[in-house]
């Protein structure tokens, strides 16, 4: 199945590019088509009564200034796309490149071309990291979702527990520092956010699947699903944490928190409102200021840190 996708694909972007051709030249021999192509005139022919069938008005003709030829009536108006719509689709399609979801350099530098404008690398984004490992995780994801392949990994819960998953993957999402990844867990029998850096193992099996209406469920937004957690799968609410962090701290205040959530207070430290799902990472949020932060709000969140705090006393015996 996968061969067979893979030459579909081939076919077609040939197929495009040869009303690219066919558009910038008057007429074009088979010959130079199939030289060009590294196909035989027969694969050529072909694709000319594909095009014909899918209402392309595409002629041969044979003979002395014979040649494959579109029809002078048929003309692609670039005017239909404003100048504005012309560089958001570059930008959006060099966003994909960037990503490593689109690759084909020759349609984009066509659509340039035709358009008279070159895209604007607007944004950057790596997936790796030191070691490396993490791009090749990024880079079975991609595979897995982009060829509707099923999944398999141990995952690590929010306690350390480790269970072994099949999904089918959806979507990448970040946020909060942190990469997800969409999927039906077959597991759970409903979609679940993963949080990648917990994926272990991962493989990409040979089984395909089709996107369906328990693909669909809550894809709006992250918070709207269950992150997968621990063995037994739980759904956490957000609770709005008050907590004070001394000026001293201040570049980390912004690089970290939102101008809503923050107030400077007169003696210059921060008081800081934050409506987030309680978990481990927003502990360790706070823990990281160490005696520069203060819980205010709630009182369960201040004795959920002050045991915390006391653990790690008696772990290093102070």
């Amino acid at each position: 199945m996968r061969i067979a996708f893979q030459g579909l694909k081939i076919m077609v972007n040939r197929q495009l590019e040869m009303i690219y051709i066919l558009m910038k030249k008057d007429s074009v021999t088979a010959e130079e088509l199939a030289a060009h192509f590294e196909v035989s005139t027969r694969t050529v022919y072909r694709d000319i009564d594909s095009l014909s069938m899918a209402g392309i008005p595409v002629y041969a003709s044979r003979g002395k200034g014979g040649g494959i030829r579109l029809m002078e009536r048929f003309v692609l108006d670039k005017r239909l796309l404003t100048r504005e719509e012309q560089s958001r689709i570059l930008a959006a399609m060099a966003s994909l490149r960037v990503t490593g979801a689109f690759q084909d350099e020759q349609i984009l530098e066509k659509l340039e071309t035709f358009f008279h404008t070159e895209s604007q690398d607007w944004v950057s984004i790596d997936f790796s990291d030191w070691s490396g490992r993490r791009g090749k995780l990024f880079g079975q994801m991609k595979e897995a979702i982009l060829s509707r392949r099923v999944m398999r990994f141990d995952y690590y819960g929010q306690y350390g527990d480790m269970t072994c998953r099949e999904v089918e993957p959806v979507q990448l999402l970040f946020k909060e520092y942190t990469w997800y990844m969409r999927a039906y867990c077959r597991v759970r029998g409903a979609m679940r956010l993963f949080k990648v850096l917990r994926m272990k193992r991962v493989e990409i099996l040979e089984e395909a699947f089709a996107l369906g209406e328990r693909h669909r469920e809550e894809r709006s937004g992250i918070g709207k699903e269950t992150e997968e957690t621990s063995g037994e799968t739980k759904r956490h609410k957000a609770e709005e944490i008050i907590f004070r962090i001394d000026r001293k701290e201040a570049y980390r205040v912004y690089d970290r928190f939102e101008e809503n959530e923050i107030r400077v207070l007169s003696d210059g430290d921060f008081e800081i409102r934050m409506w987030c799902v309680v978990d481990d990472w927003v502990y360790g949020l706070i823990l990281s200021f160490g005696p520069s932060a203060r819980v205010l709000e709630p009182d369960w969140v201040r004795e959920e840190l002050g045991g915390r705090i006391r653990q790690l006393a008696e772990m290093y015996g102070t």
